[in-house]
């Protein structure tokens, strides 16, 4: 159906919806203002990076960065590029990583920058691979790693203060990183853009003298970034100048010493608190503060949970939408950089000590694994790509291509808000706005407590022009929901004045908009039409309604939904895709233009080279928008899928299976140790020694097995306390049971080791000991209160395609 519009037509507000959500954007915001002390950096290609009291800004143009972690050195070296790419492929600007000082300084005097120590290494490939850079140099840097990141004869002095042994010790490791990020900072060409100092470092007294001598020491060893920022929960040392402060919030906590469920997350509602440690949650409380040295600063993450890491005592199994829901609230609350700690999971590298964080060693808090350090990331330890990668990509889609349009706009919070964290019926929101555009966030989920649907969803937007009601009639939103909506949204020059689906991101040639519906929402999509303005829709129901029009009842695909065009501008289509369509979705700029890529095998991109992987060897088919000519030999034709082409690959399927014979059955279960500390009675993990009386079983692994066209993951799924594997005699990886499968990537493995063979030990669980696991780690214990039991062991395939180069 195709509208037009002689001249046009003023707004006026609807009417009706009793159950409307108010918020009062009318106040229009004040222009953001400078810091008070000098900050930013300009690149020799004069690329400039600055940031305000609100936002970042690239080449003076407003910027969200999306930034995560990835700690080079818990990660083999010869994987680096690839897990780069793949990072990048999802949508993230800036590599977080810790420099860790016990991983480089062992023995006092003798450094290790060698192999996957070797942070010059990284850093020059983040350089090739154009990936920014975020160094956190400590030198205490925590991230559960033995000491805190100490090195062993370090523990003990006098540090994190300004002793002049200590900083004598700091000013010698902090030359050593000045060296290795020689012709790497963002002043030379290279990818450094910004630089952490310490890490939750909050004193007894003011400890600013301290953080400021820190960075001192770290600009006389070179390291001169644009950016330089401070941990800013739990009432941290922030001086007054140099350093932005940053924040971060997970969604459970592993060093919670509750063994059961955790209570509702506040990292679920919509809140101007930025950091929640030592803060009660006055949610009805307008404009709260958490601390006033906040104000006057952007509101920056660097720690939003990517996933979470087990302890012992405490072994969560964490949900896609519990860490992307909980970032598109930060950014619903007014955040203005979205970093996650971890995005990218990894293995402790060997050492002449355990790196491991446990209660046994020095200033240990907690019982990590010992050489696992997955975290349940987005990315895996052996790059496995979880549903929370994509789950996060479509909202980078989202950043990437319209976050200077959100980067300006304030928070603005509605009259109606829940009255605590256990208020499950209050419908959860919060809008941004310039003044006139905006963003509506909307979250119904929680994590471990479902939220109802509410089928009588309605927001009442007053901006300074007049009250907006989205949508039109209230409409239902279900359970689980969370999404941003845009308002008044300028598309190739008409005004989309609202839509009840998700926008997730563009390109110019041909100019397309893609948003993608939630499953249960009708994509409704409101135009304010100027004359001589046209729209198309003829699968679509089309209103007039109070001098806008209204299409609605779009079904969801990837064939065009909407066409809009305005006097002197191209015409713009739209495509609406399912959320299922939007977790398969990414963009690339191959062959000089950029594309769209739908395929339910991951991608990343090599030049105009796109590699595709999955476990699954019937993933391989990949749409492209705009097509290229040309396909590899593996590829077919698999024709026209809506505005996407798409290619088939056939992927031959790897026959090779293990065998594992028990060699030895476990002593009984010891009791459960419990820590000393009389504030922290949890149960402690096992110790090396606890594993000579484990059950243990010999893994045969097919000849020839690392030469295969596909690479061999071991997968082990069981029942008991603890599981570590052996290759070759060398302990390798770890395992806390909590219902999941334990996987190990052989190609890690030399071929010698596994000639010697692989040895999985598995301790068993009692059943009194005092642990948190959940509810779908389901447990058999037999008459002596025990649990062990090896379920299957066998080998899975990440195969991998690669489509050629764009023309």
């Amino acid at each position: 159906m195709m509208i037009r519009i002689a001249v046009a037509v003023m707004a006026g507000a609807a009417v009706g919806g009793r159950s409307a959500m108010n918020v009062d954007a009318s106040k229009l915001p004040a222009p953001p203002s400078s810091l008070s002390f000098h900050v930013g950096g300009v690149s020799p290609a004069g690329l400039a990076l600055a940031v305000n009291d609100r936002y970042f800004t690239r080449s003076g143009c407003p910027w969200i960065p999306v930034m995560g972690e990835f700690h080079f050195a818990r990660y083999p070296a010869d994987e680096w590029e690839r897990e780069i790419l793949k990072i990048k492929a999802g949508g993230v600007d800036i590599v977080a990583t810790y420099v860790h000082w016990i991983f480089h300084e062992e023995t006092e005097g003798q450094f290790d920058w060698t192999g996957q120590r070797n942070l010059g290494e990284f850093l020059r490939l983040c350089a090739k691979l154009h990936m920014m850079v975020w160094l956190r140099i400590g030198p205490w840097s925590h991230g559960e790693v033995r000491n805190g990141g100490f090195p062993d004869w370090l523990v003990g002095e006098k540090t994190r203060q300004n002793d002049p042994v200590y900083l004598g010790h700091v000013r010698t490791y902090f030359d050593q990183i000045g060296r290795q990020a020689s012709g790497m900072l963002w002043k030379d060409g290279g990818p450094i853009v910004g630089i952490q100092i310490e890490n939750e470092y909050h004193p007894a007294g003011d400890g600013s003298a301290h953080m400021e001598q820190l960075l001192k020491l770290a600009r006389e060893a070179g390291l001169d970034a644009p950016f330089y920022s401070a941990t800013g929960w739990d009432q941290a040392a922030i001086p007054a100048a140099d350093f932005l402060p940053v924040f971060g919030g997970y969604t459970d906590n592993f060093w919670s010493d509750s063994p059961k469920e955790l209570p509702p997350s506040q990292e679920f509602f919509f809140t101007p608190i930025r950091a929640f440690d030592n803060v009660d949650l006055h949610l009805q409380r307008k404009d709260r503060r958490d601390n006033d040295q906040h104000a006057g600063y952007p509101y920056l993450t660097a720690e939003m949970g990517g996933g979470m890491a087990v302890a012992y005592h405490r072994r969560p199994v964490m949900q896609a939408d519990d860490s992307t829901a909980a970032a598109l609230v930060r950014l619903g609350s007014g955040a203005t950089l979205l970093g996650y700690y971890m995005y990218h999971g990894g293995t402790n590298p060997d050492g002449k000590t355990s790196m491991q964080e446990t209660l046994q060693a020095w200033n240990g808090y907690n019982d990590l694994e010992a050489k696992s350090y997955d975290f349940q990331a987005p990315l895996g330890e052996f790059g496995q790509m979880r549903p929370t990668y994509r789950t996060m990509k479509a909202l980078h889609l989202f950043l990437n291509d319209f976050g200077d349009r959100l980067a300006p706009m304030v928070t603005y919070f509605p009259d109606q808000k829940p009255r605590g964290l256990d208020d499950r019926m209050t419908p959860r929101i919060a809008v941004r706005s310039d003044g006139k555009s905006a963003f509506v966030f909307i979250n119904n989920y929680q994590r471990t407590v479902p939220l109802p649907d509410r089928p009588d969803f309605q927001v009442a937007l007053q901006l300074p022009a007049g009250t907006l009601r989205i949508p039109r009639r209230p409409m239902s939103l279900p359970g689980g929901a969370y999404t941003i909506w845009p308002v008044n949204l300028d598309v190739g020059g008409v005004t989309l004045e609202y839509a009840t689906a998700a926008l997730t991101c563009r390109i110019a040639d041909p100019e397309t908009y893609i948003f993608h519906a939630w499953p249960g929402v009708n994509a409704e999509f409101s135009f304010r039409l100027a004359a001589g303005d046209i729209i198309e829709a003829p699968q679509a129901q089309v209103a007039r309604e109070d001098g806008r029009i209204v299409v609605s009842g779009i079904e969801p695909g990837t064939e065009t939904a909407i066409r809009v065009s305005h006097p002197g501008q191209k015409r713009v289509q739209i495509v609406v895709l399912t959320r299922a369509q939007a977790l398969n979705l990414w963009k690339a700029s191959l062959g000089g233009r950029d594309r769209l890529l739908l395929s339910p095998a991951g991608l990343f991109f090599e030049g105009d080279r796109v590699h595709l992987y999955s476990r699954n060897p019937t993933d391989f088919t990949i749409g492209v928008f705009p097509v290229w000519s040309g396909a590899a030999a593996a590829f077919r034709d698999g024709g026209s899928d809506g505005v996407f082409h798409r290619f088939v690959a056939t992927v031959n399927e790897a026959k090779a299976a293990v065998h594992a014979r028990q060699t030895k059955t476990a002593a009984p279960a010891l009791p459960a140790r419990i820590n000393a500390d009389p504030l922290r009675k949890i149960a402690k993990g096992p110790e090396d020694a606890d594993f000579d009386l484990a059950a243990v079983w010999s893994i045969e692994v097919p000849a020839g097995i690392l030469s295969a066209a596909a690479r061999p993951v071991l997968t082990v799924d069981y029942e008991g306390d603890a599981a570590r594997l052996y290759a070759g005699g060398r302990f390798v990886d770890d395992n806390f049971y909590k219902g999941t499968t334990f996987e190990f990537g052989l190609w890690r493995l030399a071929p010698e080791e596994l000639q010697k063979g692989i040895e999985l030990k598995i301790l068993p669980l009692r059943k009194d000991t005092p642990l948190y696991l959940p509810a779908s780690a389901t447990l058999a214990f037999d008459q002596k209160g025990e649990s062990l039991r090896l379920k299957d062991v066998a080998l899975a395939w990440d195969y991998e395609v690669v489509l050629p180069a764009a023309r």
